[in-house]
């Protein structure tokens, strides 16, 4: 039996092991610049644009086609002596704002960041409407004469 126990539990104990961060994979050994400031901001930049093939990753962890491209066209700008913002603008400018995992907060953007805080304040609004209600609500009707002695005759049976 504490055989049993003993599998049980280790069966269903939650397993944790310790992964040491890893660098990316994806980027390939002559993407990387020579100047290492160059290729922390290169890398830093990577990680703030989406893959259009991926959408899920950045452009770092990517091994997409495109995302070699824009890991190049990124080098390339820094390289050319661009500031980490003009290199984001020229990405954007070529490839539009999806490339982007946080859009700016312009134009149609701002439906996109103000949507989340005025839904919740929307749903407080609802919540406490409800919980007032809820709250000021008279209860259930008392029983009648009628209701009590045949509740009576129920419990005795």
């Amino acid at each position: 039996m504490k055989r049993l126990v003993l599998i049980a539990l280790l069966a269903f104990a939650p397993v944790t092991v310790a992964v040491a961060p890893m660098p990316a994979v994806a980027v390939q050994p002559d993407e990387v610049l020579d100047d290492p400031v160059l290729e922390t901001r290169a890398r830093a930049i990577s990680q703030k644009l989406r893959c259009p093939v991926c959408q899920g990753e950045n452009i770092d962890d990517s091994n997409a086609a495109i995302s070699r491209d824009l890991r190049l066209y990124v080098r390339e700008r820094l390289v050319a002596g661009d500031s980490d913002n003009q290199v984001i603008d020229a990405v954007t400018a070529r490839y539009g704002e999806f490339v982007l995992f946080e859009p700016r907060a312009t134009g149609a953007n701002w439906v996109l960041w103000l949507a989340g805080p005025v839904m919740g304040l929307v749903a407080l609004a609802f919540a406490a409407g409800f919980l007032r209600r809820r709250q000021g609500g008279a209860g259930p009707a008392p029983l009648t004469d009628e209701e009590k002695a045949r509740l009576d005759r129920l419990m005795q049976d």
